[in-house]
């Protein structure tokens, strides 16, 4: 029976990925609203299942050979309840309406996170639907959702940003063994949604560059000298400023947060973070890795800074929208759309 079972498994993780490609290939990603009609959600036996078919004939078999009217009633009620989990579990697959949602933007090594909503327009409520992405293959990593009647259901799902720049969800797979486990319906789905992911931050970057004006009006900071406290930390932060007395005392896996040391004072300072004013031995990867770190540590010490990367120059300045034009400049260094 092992050796039986451990076939069928190879014949459905074949099938299922010949379907795959057979749906897949060539297609790009899904703009807008996708429905999931009746052509796009197939349906298998599970190993339970599976070993239910090989009952229900054996006790066919059965009660033929010895004539049981009662072995016969029994047969058909329970495979009367097999067609019926058939019907439910295929319902509750189709049918669905499905839309992507936004990206947050990520340093390259971080987990792109993908909103997607799952709609539901139907009467019936929905019940266990599993996604996960095709591409991690990761079964921890897969989330259920059940989804009521006439309703809409949103969903994070994670993937990991290896490389900076415009990064494609992936294809997405649901499948669903609602209401028995006899039966698995699955389909697939490329959402048209993409996260940006930033060049890593340098983990042992130099100090910011030394070259620059001094304002002197006493509103900046040199950023070296005067402790002005602690902060909450944020992604890009130096490893180097982790307030480590302070983050002893916590207990992360209870609620706490990393914090890192804060420094203000002296005369405001303005600096120039230009590409071509980098070692001439550095690849283009490190020199943007350690761009992006520069523009991280000035942002967190209250530092105005230019901005240069090949044709692009952005003047002094400083805040969020500032931050972002830079990461976003580093982040499509060379690359295409």
């Amino acid at each position: 029976m092992d050796k039986r079972l451990s076939l069928y498994s190879r014949f459905e993780h074949a099938i299922r990925g010949q379907l795959s490609k057979l749906l897949l290939r060539s297609r790009h990603a899904e703009k807008g609203e996708v429905f999931l009609n009746q052509r796009r959600v197939f349906i298998v036996p599970t190993h339970p299942g599976l070993l239910f078919c090989v009952m229900l004939v054996t006790l066919f078999i059965g009660s033929i050979n010895y004539n049981l009217s009662l072995g016969f009633g029994f047969t058909f009620l329970l495979g009367g309840c097999a067609l019926i989990d058939m019907h439910l579990t295929f319902r509750n697959m189709a049918h669905l309406h499905l839309l992507a949602g936004r990206a947050a933007p990520v340093f390259a090594g971080e987990e792109a996170q993908f909103e997607l909503s799952l709609i539901n327009r139907r009467k019936h409520d929905r019940y266990a639907i599993w996604l996960d992405f095709v591409a991690d293959d990761r079964p921890d990593l897969a989330q259920a959702v059940d989804i009521g009647a006439n309703s809409t259901r949103s969903v994070v799902l994670s993937t990991p940003a290896l490389e900076r720049g415009w990064m494609q969800a992936p294809r997405v797979r649901l499948q669903t063994r609602f209401p028995l486990g006899l039966l698995r319906a699955w389909s697939y789905w490329h959402p048209d949604a993409r996260a940006l992911v930033y060049p890593r931050p340098e983990d042992d970057a130099p100090e910011l560059p030394a070259s620059g004006s001094d304002k002197g009006d006493g509103l900046g900071s040199d950023g070296q000298d005067d402790f002005a406290g602690i902060r909450g930390y944020q992604a890009g932060d130096s490893l180097k400023r982790l307030a480590w007395r302070q983050i002893a005392r916590l207990d992360l896996e209870h609620g706490g947060s990393l914090v890192t040391k804060h420094f203000e004072g002296g005369a405001a300072t303005e600096i120039m973070i230009d590409f071509h004013a980098l070692p001439l031995s550095m690849d283009t990867e490190r020199k943007l890795s350690r761009m992006t770190r520069w523009v991280m540590e000035a942002e967190a010490r209250g530092v105005a800074y230019g901005f240069r990367l090949g044709d692009i120059s952005f003047p002094v300045a400083i805040g969020p929208a500032h931050r972002e034009a830079c990461l976003t400049a580093l982040a499509l260094h060379q690359k295409t759309a």
